[in-house]
């Protein structure tokens, strides 16, 4: 049984084999824990990005044991996972990093405390196997790359007396499941306590019922699209070929149906070329389906996907170190309000969708999200203080006999076609390292393809993790000279550089002492003219809506102020990219049309 192997493997970290019973137990003697050592610097072949002409190049000459298509977090994952296992690797992406699905996420590491209830209630083993590989790799996460996930304080307000008894033994039991996993423990508080340490959260809600007390737990926070990046350029780093903004447009096949590559295009010349691979992973998100009907044409969908919105409001609507969940809306869904980045983000919806790129909020969903969090807090939650609403569209594995899409399944599904071209779709953000193992493992099994090393991913610190330490952003500031005042930096900047960049926030610094590129880019944020650059030479920033939603997140976070940037990014990756005033035109006019994305009409 598969589930139940899966649990013993993850129930070890923790004392979750009492929880489950001695069927997990009979498993544990057969295991072994995962060595904590690092290996990051074993596999790191390069301290620089490849340059964009050098990675088109070697696509078209090399002859790759491994062609990863789509670059979010899964297709960065197996990138990394496949080269680091010894195996040449390529992967293209057709728009950018994170461009999809991983950037629009709620930002949190889910440790897996929904799986739990429903895993008791419907006495489901895999719901319980969810649980224990988001507890591990909610872990891996945090410890891979310290600089960009954290844990965050989440408060479930109790207004029935029930409900008390209720959350808490379930948290505890989660504790109990978590063991050695887990980040901290969860705690019960008084109404009074709740107030204070969530001062907007309503004593009474219009119903009429008091704050009873308040039940916190922890779970992991980060920066999805540098999450996203770090995975990518840490597979560059350690050998992998990559490419944004190159789109296939067909797979090659031998005599024998079997895959040996891809027709590709370079989105930014135009030119079309050949990827020799061995074995190809499909990781599109939500376009596997599009990649799989290049294989077979007519082949039945597997993913039904599903818009998820959020929105982004001032940072006075929570505290800036605990969120708020609303354990359950008048549809039964679950919305989340946490702090993010200085700002308070709340979602998501749950709605099946069509595909497209550049997904919107609609008025419905908003009002939604916005009623959801109104009967909670004392603020006048108004739709005038909305900075940002966006949208992204879950890859959900398609389940014909469920009937929404929230009971879809959020694990994830990995096949092999005959071709030999190998899928993996659903899932979730906390569990992209193994979901990319499983794809790589799948591929090397329906490949032959011959590997020197095991999967190594569980032990890799991302860039900028290794030598990062909560207090870096104070080396940030003393070692930084800002004209008329040396040896210091803004605390506001310097934190937001060392919490984006880790260890390579002294690469920004350093770009902003001798090119003079220390100022804010727009007052209220502490984004940096410098940054525009280090994003062009190390993190593959192409375009200008690269750089405002993912090397930094200000059109997320805030339209108005990110609108007033624009001109000035351009200019600043024009002198970096070589473009002409036509090209700079295009891609102001391009990046105010990204931007209304985030806006409502």
């Amino acid at each position: 049984m598969p589930a139940l192997r899966k649990i013993a493997k993850y129930g070890m970290y923790g004392t979750g084999a009492v929880a489950v019973g001695a069927s997990v137990a009979l498993g544990m003697g057969l295991l072994k824990k995962e060595s904590s050592d690092d290996v990051t610097e074993e596999f790191v072949t390069s301290k620089t990005v490849t340059s964009r002409e050098q990675s088109i190049k070697q696509l078209k000459e090399r002859k790759f044991d491994v062609l990863v298509v789509g670059g979010g977090a899964t297709g960065s994952g197996c990138a990394l996972d496949a080269t680091t296992r010894g195996l040449s690797t390529a992967l293209v992406e057709r728009a950018d990093f994170a461009s999809g699905t991983s950037s629009r996420s709620t930002k949190l590491i889910h440790g897996g405390v929904r799986y739990l209830e429903k895993a008791v209630f419907q006495l489901d083993l895999g719901q319980l196997q969810l649980v224990f590989e988001a507890l591990h790799e909610r872990k891996a996460m945090i410890d891979h790359a310290p600089h960009l996930a954290h844990p965050l304080a989440i408060i479930t307000p109790c207004y029935k007396w029930w409900e008390v008894p209720y959350f808490w033994a379930g948290m505890k039991a989660y504790d109990f499941v978590a063991g050695t996993q887990g980040l901290f423990w969860s705690s019960l508080m008084t109404a009074r306590s709740a107030s204070r340490v969530f001062p907007t959260l309503s004593d009474v809600r219009d119903g009429g019922d008091r704050l009873c007390g308040a039940i916190v737990y922890y779970d992991g926070q980060m920066d999805d699209a540098r999450m996203n990046l770090a995975i990518a350029t840490t597979a560059v780093r350690a050998g992998a070929t990559v490419a944004n903004y190159t789109e296939v447009l067909k797979l090659e096949k031998d005599a024998n149906g079997k895959i040996t590559g891809a027709i590709a295009k370079d989105l930014e010349t135009g030119e079309e070329f050949r990827i020799q691979a061995k074995s190809i992973i499909n990781a599109a998100g939500p376009f596997v389906d599009a990649l799989r009907s290049m294989d077979t044409p007519d082949v039945p969908k597997i993913v039904a996907p599903s818009s998820g919105v959020h929105v982004t409001l001032p940072d006075f609507y929570s505290p800036q170190d605990m969120g708020l969940i609303v354990p359950k809306t008048e549809d039964g869904r679950v919305v989340f309000m946490l702090p993010w980045q200085g700002h308070t983000i709340a979602g998501t919806t749950d709605t099946a969708c069509d595909l497209t790129m550049e997904p919107k909020g609609s008025e419905e969903e908003v009002a939604f999200i916005l009623k959801a969090i109104k009967d909670y807090l004392t603020v006048d939650v108004r739709k005038e203080d909305l900075l940002s609403v966006w949208s992204g569209i879950r890859p959900l594995a398609s389940d014909p006999s469920a009937g929404n899409t929230e009971n879809i399944s959020r694990d994830h599904v990995v096949f092999a076609d005959a071709s030999g071209l190998v899928t993996i779709t659903g899932g979730k953000w906390t569990t992209y390292r193994l979901m990319a193992e499983d794809a790589v493992n799948k591929a090397i099994e329906q490949c032959n393809l011959v590997t020197p090393r095991e999967c190594q991913t569980a032990n890799i610190k991302l860039t900028g993790a290794v030598g990062y330490k909560p207090t870096t952003f104070t080396e940030i500031a003393q070692s930084y000279t800002v004209p008329h005042r040396p040896g210091h930096i803004d605390t506001q900047v310097a934190k937001h550089l060392a919490t984006a960049y880790g260890t390579k926030s002294f690469e920004v610094t350093k770009i902003a002492e001798d090119r003079k590129l220390g100022q804010r880019l727009v007052r209220g944020h502490p984004y940096i003219e410098a940054e525009v650059v280090f994003s062009v030479k190390d993190e593959m920033c192409r375009t200008i809506s690269d750089f405002i939603a993912r090397r930094t997140r200000l059109a997320f976070l805030d339209t108005r102020a990110t609108s007033m940037t624009i001109d000035r990014v351009g200019e600043l990756m024009a002198a970096e990219l070589g473009w002409d005033d036509a090209k700079l035109k295009q891609e102001i006019s391009n990046a105010r049309s990204f931007l209304k994305s985030f806006q409502l009409e």
